[in-house]
């Protein structure tokens, strides 16, 4: 074994893990075709004619047991890293293996362009064992390239029929399932006949269904951060003297800020989607937190922890306005002259430019992305936040209805959370995704994404499926043009983990009742091993 890997790594390579009892023995499932049909909008049938008359399906046991023909599956992590990745590759090639010992698994390189540029290796159980239940995409790496112009999607069919692919497993975000279903769709317009099936994969959290109950990567990140949380918070108990603004990851939904929140019962978290829904002004945010920064320093208390979601600024009404003139102005504009852009905005939008300090100013004229939009984890919304905020309180000192400290510090917790070890639910879940993606593929299940449910219940009482990926597209504009995305799944206010969090922050607001969840645990008493997020317990319990 590599001298360079730690103890706990080396200890985890062959940590055992549990199987649901459906998954149990792979040759004796069949995939049930379930009653219910989904609902497909006209413009996505027109899209994926291919893709549209096929309907939910869940494994089931059969009495009669199957004998599999060799098969060669291939495999793409896309997109941002998310700890469980490599355990879902390990479920591919554990799973076609047992079908069929002959099988084979080839892994494409740096995401979706090593399929359009046929870079690849095949994989063995030496490859395998290697990063089994072990963080991060290095086994292969990863990439954000789309596969939509014809000359892509040519090569790529190119790729898979050189190879002879029987299927080709996508593990990827919204973005990376569309590629999933793009290509499915082009490549039985040619008459290939390889299966593309997709996995859930983002930390963020909102690639949701009624059959995704949360996706892989998010447990764990949440993990990381509610540790490093729960230290700021007992620091700030103990110095009291500092108000630590701390941004998380989350570019379009507050599922982390939410389950972060529960987690560690921090003083204040804003909810980006709550601030859509109340029209909350950039003001309104502040007045908010002066409100509390001001109470609390009555109490003697000039400290705190605030939480802000990465994507907040977006969901402040007169912002949101002034990114959608941006992206549109910055569109194909590799070299954007800032008072040109700004000349060309709205007089509403340029007024709301010119009130942001000049950092913010730059970070909002950033290239966009590969779809088009902001980089927001790029903008520093946590010294936005604070700049209000001070000026604020500095008014109201003056006014002397404050007569506190603020001592403001600030942080970003991003990339930390993308790579590290998979939480123990990661780990088994993303394995139990990997056995039921090879299951679709081997079922010809072309365009479907994979699902485990059940989630908030034992291992052993999951439950396996699919999903067609067209059921869950809608049309939303990218770069200027209408294109079917999978539509983010957004903070539901209405549902049970938000209705609690809103039942207890007035208490934790002065309260002080900071929980620590320390750092991960992958051994010993299984209620604390196997614990599950407390956004997906709260909504199935």
């Amino acid at each position: 074994m590599n001298s360079n890997i730690s103890l706990l790594q080396k200890a985890l390579l062959n940590h055992p893990l549990t199987l649901p009892k459906v998954l149990q023995n792979l040759s004796c499932i069949y995939l049930e075709k379930q009653t219910t049909n989904v609902s497909i909008s006209p413009q996505i049938k027109d899209m994926f004619p291919h893709l549209v008359n096929h309907g939910v399906v869940r494994g089931a046991s059969r009495q009669n047991c199957l004998t599999y023909d060799k098969m060669k599956i291939g495999v793409v992590l896309s997109g941002g890293q998310a700890s469980g990745g490599h355990n879902v590759i390990a479920g591919i090639f554990d799973a076609v293996k047992s079908l069929n010992s002959d099988s084979e698994v080839i892994g494409f390189l740096s995401g979706p362009a090593g399929v359009i540029e046929a870079k690849y290796l095949y994989l063995d159980k030496i490859i395998i064992d290697r990063f089994r239940n072990q963080g991060g995409f290095d086994m292969l790496g990863s990439g954000r390239t789309k596969i939509e112009s014809k000359e892509q999607l040519a090569s790529s069919l190119q790729t898979v029929q050189k190879l002879a692919l029987d299927g080709l497993v996508v593990i990827g975000g919204d973005d990376s399932n569309t590629n999933a279903a793009v290509l499915a769709e082009y490549f039985q317009q040619n008459g290939c006949q390889t299966t593309v099936v997709g996995v859930p994969k983002t930390i963020d959290g909102d690639l949701q269904n009624d059959h995704v109950p949360i996706s892989f990567g998010f447990d764990s990140a949440c993990k990381v951060y509610s540790e490093m949380i729960g230290n700021i918070a007992t620091d700030a108990l103990s110095a009291k003297k500092y108000y630590h603004f701390i941004k998380l990851m989350g570019r379009s939904a507050s599922h982390i800020t939410l389950e972060c929140a529960l987690s560690t019962r921090i003083n204040h978290a804003i909810m980006a989607e709550e601030v859509a829904e109340k029209g909350m002004t950039l003001s309104q945010i502040t007045a908010e937190i002066c409100d509390m920064i001001c109470k609390r320093s009555e109490m003697g208390k000039d400290f705190g922890v605030i939480l802000v979601p990465e994507g907040l600024i977006e969901f402040i009404p007169e912002v949101a306005v002034l990114i959608k003139e941006l992206n549109a102005l910055l569109i194909d504009n590799e070299t954007p002259n800032p008072k040109d852009i700004v000349q060309n905005l709205s007089d509403k939008s340029k007024a709301s430019f010119l009130s942001f300090p000049d950092t913010i100013q730059k970070q909002l004229l950033l290239l966009r992305d590969p779809h088009g939009n902001v980089q927001v984890s790029m903008i520093e919304t946590e010294r936005l936040l604070i700049e209000s905020v001070s000026i604020e309180l500095k008014k109201r000192k003056n006014e002397g209805t404050f007569k506190g400290k603020f001592t403001p510090v600030q942080h970003f917790f991003g990339y930390e959370g993308r790579a590290g070890f998979p939480s123990a639910f990661d780990a088994h879940y993303c394995y139990s995704l990997g056995l039921t993606a090879t299951l679709l593929s081997v079922n010809k299940m072309s365009g479907y994404m994979a699902f485990v449910e059940n989630l908030h219940g034992p291992v052993k009482d999951w439950a396996v499926g699919g999903i067609p990926i067209s059921s869950l597209m809608n049309m939303e504009e990218r770069k200027g043009s209408m294109k079917p995305v999978i539509k983010k799944a957004l903070l539901n206010l209405k549902d049970k983990p938000f209705s609690y969090f809103v039942s207890q922050r007035e208490v934790w607001k002065y309260q002080d009742l900071y929980r620590s969840a320390g750092p991960m645990q992958f051994f010993g008493d299984e209620s604390i091993v196997l614990s599950k997020p407390h956004t997906l317990l709260l909504r199935f319990t």
